[in-house]
């Protein structure tokens, strides 16, 4: 097939797919509603939908005094039975794979797809892309070549089920038109170590036309680094038609200036929100902020007011009563099999018409030391904001508590790998404090009242962050430093990194 052919045929596909996109935001409401009455219907048959009553349940109400909010701990015992061959457990039959995820308390965890579900990865990703194309005319990329830095392709069957990383489950499921623009191979994509396979996907790409490159942010500067280390000339001169870059995962803010930096210029970005339990959103436009909610792909969400969050009964909403500006931990019911499932992720509506959300950060990712409850969002746009203001560059960090027991003596103590360290390391971290207590008002208090310190900066050695993780083995794939402890076990480790 001619090369010029497939952005000439996408096209219209765009337009096709983009003014479905369009309806679908006017009828969001009333999809949701469609939707957790379709679930009902076929969850009221499983093990999980007798056990609670599901065939009785006839609204959203009715839903939310049945089933009670669970995260994976709460839902093992269901993945257990499903792992061991049962049928019927959480949804009908059995999955068609189980997407392996790393779980911060309980190890691995297990996810279900389902033949209704698997839709939604695909789908999403596609029409991330055709959203793009239709809006911005720009369909030349589909020519070229495309990266998916991904995990590992290869599945081990648990209970008989296809299972591995959800990159990889989608890796099976990528269209035969686009198979032969996608980079890297099979076999390069299925090397483990990720310093290994980054020699390889350099190898294969360097000398390729790429248009499209996608993956989590700080994989994709190493990916740049490399490539740069060895032509010596930014990626602009190395892929001159490369034009969008997909990115997701984690918050892009904290890694944009240096990405563009390696690039030389910049270039088109689209952010998506995918999880093994669902492709949430995605952004459906260059020109506003956030990202359209998936309202009609399977997926029932529920919305817990941050200060709900980690309550015995907290106050659930449904997509209708959600407001902008606030943050929700999000819940989600899906054609898979999860019901009412926290996933552990904070988010925020930036319009409720159409709805489009941030990520805002991690309901586990917090530091609430002494009831400053301070989150993601908060420290990122802190620390961004100072180095935009010195003209710094930052590579990686974390923050941790320092906990001293005296009054007076405690501080959150930053661990920053700086691509350039700043001169006044002292004003440096001044200046950070200074955002944060304006961003956070229990900080401020804090701090005005002399019970915390204001915060210090520990710097890491060049490539820390990246020999840390190594050093724990989770190097690569989707893994990602977390912004915020609430203990000092990550920076025990990280301090060996430190200058």
């Amino acid at each position: 097939m001619n090369m010029k052919i497939k952005s000439f045929l996408a096209r219209p596909f765009a337009s096709y797919v983009h003014k479905a996109i369009l309806k679908g935001m006017t009828t969001a409401v009333a999809d949701q509603e469609a939707i957790l009455k379709d679930l009902l219907q076929v969850g009221s048959k499983t093990i999980f939908g007798t056990e609670h009553h599901l065939g009785e349940v006839r609204n959203y109400e009715e839903f939310k005094q049945a089933v009670p909010v669970r995260d994976y701990e709460q839902f093992s015992s269901y993945i257990a039975l499903i792992k061991e061959g049962r049928h019927n457990v959480l949804w009908k039959g059995l999955p068609i794979y189980l997407a392996k995820t790393s779980g911060t308390t309980s190890g691995i965890k297990y996810i279900p797809i389902s033949k209704e579900s698997i839709s939604n990865h695909i789908n999403t990703a596609r029409n991330a892309l055709l959203c793009y194309m239709a809006t911005t005319g720009n369909s030349a990329f589909s020519n070229g070549k495309m990266i998916f830095l991904s995990g590992s392709p290869e599945l081990e069957r648990v209970g008989g089920i296809p299972t591995g990383r959800l990159s990889g489950i989608v890796n099976h499921h990528i269209p035969g038109y686009l198979r032969t623009n996608q980079l890297p191979s099979y076999e390069t994509n299925c090397i483990d170590d990720w310093e290994t396979k980054l020699d390889k996907i350099v190898e294969e790409t360097i000398k390729q036309d790429m248009t499209l490159i996608s993956g989590i942010p700080p994989w994709v500067q190493m990916y740049f680094d490399r490539l740069t280390e060895m032509k010596g000339m930014p990626i602009k001169d190395i892929f001159p038609n490369f034009s969008v870059l997909v990115h997701g995962g984690v918050n892009f803010e904290p890694y944009k200036h240096r990405l563009f930096e390696s690039i030389g210029k910049k270039i088109d970005t689209i952010e998506t929100f995918p999880a093994s339990e669902g492709f949430f959103a995605f952004q459906d436009t260059q020109e506003e902020q956030g990202l359209l909610l998936n309202t009609n792909s399977g997926i029932f969400f529920e919305f817990i007011p941050a200060a709900e969050a980690g309550k015995e009964n907290p106050v659930r909403l449904s997509l209708r009563d959600v407001k902008t500006g606030e943050n929700y931990a999000l819940v989600v019911s899906n054609n898979a099999g999860l019901w009412a499932y926290s996933i552990g992720d904070m988010i925020r509506f930036t319009s409720v018409n159409p709805y489009r959300l941030v990520v805002s950060g991690r309901t586990k990712h917090f530091i609430s030391a002494f009831g400053e409850h301070v989150i993601g969002e908060e420290v990122e746009y802190s620390l961004m904001k100072a180095a935009e203001d010195t003209g710094l560059n930052i590579t990686e960090f974390t923050v941790a508590p320092m906990i001293q027991q005296e009054r007076g003596k405690s501080y959150h103590e930053w661990f920053v790998e700086f691509g350039t360290t700043p001169g006044d390391l002292e004003a440096f971290a001044n200046k950070v404090d200074q955002n944060l207590r304006e961003k956070n008002i229990y900080y401020d208090d804090l701090i005005a009242g002399n019970i915390l310190q204001p915060l210090r900066i520990r710097p890491v050695k060049k490539n820390g962050f990246i020999d840390y993780m190594k050093s724990v083995g989770k190097l690569g794939g989707q893994n990602k430093v977390p912004r915020l402890s609430n203990d000092r076990n990550l920076v025990a480790e990280l301090e060996k990194y430190t200058e």
